[in-house]
């Protein structure tokens, strides 16, 4: 199961990477288009989704690294049952807000599909296609989410550590 796991916030972040790529050949050829006096339709659009869509793909990798934003400040204060209590009402939290951003994502998406909700840019994309990778990337935040509670209630979560903290600027 844990190589499941893992598989699946690595594919999401492979996903969000790729994103990232087809993101930089859109804004190459953005930049071509204009010097050599072509333009192509919706592109600027194009590169929006696909920025979105690398954010929220890559939301569950970050997570499992350790490389979100989280103030410790009390959490390092506290110890023993007091710490284990704060992480476990912490990853409840996250976990419950995770899981709601996943079903209204997901909802947003069907409900687009359903009405045949087209972006108001001269490209006309139907947004839920955009949307699948904000609603991808958020049940895999929540799945993320999820196993980092069971871990933790299990005694067997060991919390990532940023190298970000151990660098000196």
């Amino acid at each position: 199961m844990r190589r499941l796991l893992d598989g699946l916030y690595t594919g999401a972040a492979a996903l969000a990477a790729l994103c990232m790529v087809v993101l930089l050949a859109c804004v190459l050829l953005s930049i071509a288009s204009r010097q050599l006096h072509f333009m192509v339709q919706g592109l600027d659009a194009y590169a929006g989704y696909l920025m979105a869509a690398a954010g929220f793909l890559a939301l569950a990798h970050t997570l499992k690294r350790g490389e979100h934003i989280r103030v410790t400040l009390v959490l390092n204060l506290l110890q023993g049952r007091w710490k284990k209590g704060a992480e476990l009402w912490a990853l409840g939290a996250a976990t419950l807000l995770a899981l709601l951003f996943a079903f209204y994502s997901c909802k947003l998406a069907w409900q687009s599909h359903v009405f045949n909700d087209i972006s108001t840019g001269n490209d006309a994309t139907p947004l839920w296609l955009p949307q699948i990778a904000m609603a991808l990337g958020t049940v895999v935040l929540a799945i993320a989410f999820v196993d980092e509670l069971v871990l933790e209630i299990l005694g067997r979560r060991v919390p990532a550590q940023s190298s970000e903290a151990l660098r000196n600027e």
